[in-house]
């Protein structure tokens, strides 16, 4: 019998980069492989979703795996961090408190000294209602620096629509560019 699949899981959300490298999937493929490596787990699987809000679990593979527990698949999920799993700390606490004991899944989260096979996870609940804050937090935080710089007549996207172009001395200025006026006009 094969034995099953330890799924190494990371998410970043759009969000998450404004943190900087330290959350990237590729950082984090390289701990959860590193974590692997030096703790026996064998048959692992990454399952990634780049790009996604972890204030949700309505994400592609996040699904295919909760999928493959269902199926028998999966004997230990592995995360960089409790964040990383989901940062809504209801349905977090669902997968990590229900979900995964029901399906005989071991979860870890490596940087969060959470593994349910050790027990002593009592301050797990207490990490997924900072991390909804923190989501929610950076979400406000985002908002008000867009209504600031819309405020300010700030253009609030990055790129000029078609007909325009930034400023050489400024940015922050859209001018007129003449030879795509010109079609725009046409």
């Amino acid at each position: 019998m094969t034995a099953k699949i330890t799924a190494l899981y990371c998410r970043l959300s759009q969000d998450d980069m404004l943190a900087g490298e330290s959350n990237s999937i590729t950082n984090q493929k390289d701990i959860l492989s590193k974590y692997a490596r030096e703790n026996g787990f064998t048959n692992t699987a990454f399952y990634a979703d780049d790009g996604y809000s972890g204030t949700n679990f309505d994400r592609p593979d996040f699904q295919r795996m909760k999928s493959d527990i269902e199926e028998g698949l999966i004997g230990t999920v592995i995360v960089k961090d409790l964040s990383r799993l989901g940062r809504e700390y209801l349905q977090t606490g669902y997968y990590t408190e229900i979900f995964f004991p029901q399906h005989d899944v071991r979860f870890i989260a490596v940087h969060d000294n959470v593994d349910t096979n050790l027990g002593d996870n009592d301050f797990a609940p207490f990490k997924n209602i900072i991390n909804e804050f923190f989501a929610k937090d950076t979400s406000r935080k985002i908002k008000a620096v867009f209504k600031a710089k819309g405020q300010s007549g700030k253009p609030l996207s990055t790129r000029p629509p078609y007909g325009y172009k930034k400023s050489e001395a400024d940015k922050n200025v859209w001018e007129v560019d003449e030879d795509a006026a010109a079609v725009v006009r046409r």
